[in-house]
């Protein structure tokens, strides 16, 4: 009866994006991305430096990698704000993305929802401001309990957590 069976969990077709959106993207071609690829896999530090600096850093790594197996540490002595590379970085006037689709989310049956970098912002900070609100200080523990909506990823963002200096847990 199994011989009647055909698999279709092996996808060997390739899908080809428009000319124009190539010319858009950051990687335009599947050869380029296989070079990074190649460059991740056998010279990963160099290729995660020249990754890194696309972020916005507060304090500059020490140290790319500390690799002891089974243990790895980046960017040591490095650090980043989450929301600040999520979010904000969007919203300055170097790269204003304000109006783009930052969060396009479908959910069940058939629920849809776009939010802007703009109206993610809003969101974020109504939920940081609820935190303030209930006397949320820098230190204490946060933890966001809630299916994947996009609620959720404006209090990811929102909990500001990396900008007010709580301790989260998603």
């Amino acid at each position: 009866m199994h011989d009647n069976i055909e698999s279709h969990l092996v996808e060997k077709r390739v899908f080809e994006p428009p000319a124009d959106f190539n010319s858009q993207a950051r990687i335009k071609s599947l050869a380029q991305y296989r070079r990074m690829y190649r460059e991740s896999i056998r010279q990963p530090a160099k290729f995660w430096t020249r990754e890194a600096k696309e972020l916005v850093w507060r304090a500059p790594w020490k140290k790319v990698l500390e690799w002891k197996p089974p243990f790895a540490k980046w960017f040591i002595g490095g650090k980043l704000n989450v929301s600040e590379n999520c979010l904000d970085r969007h919203l300055s006037p170097e790269g204003f993305r304000g109006n783009k689709a930052a969060i396009i989310w479908e959910g069940e049956p058939g629920d849809k929802r776009t939010l802007t970098y703009q109206q993610l912002h809003r969101e974020v900070c109504r939920f940081a401001n609820v935190l303030k609100r209930n006397k949320i200080k820098k230190g204490d523990r946060v933890i966001i309990y809630m299916p994947n909506i996009p609620g959720r990823h404006a209090g990811l963002c929102a909990n500001r957590c990396s900008t007010l200096g709580r301790v989260w847990r998603i």
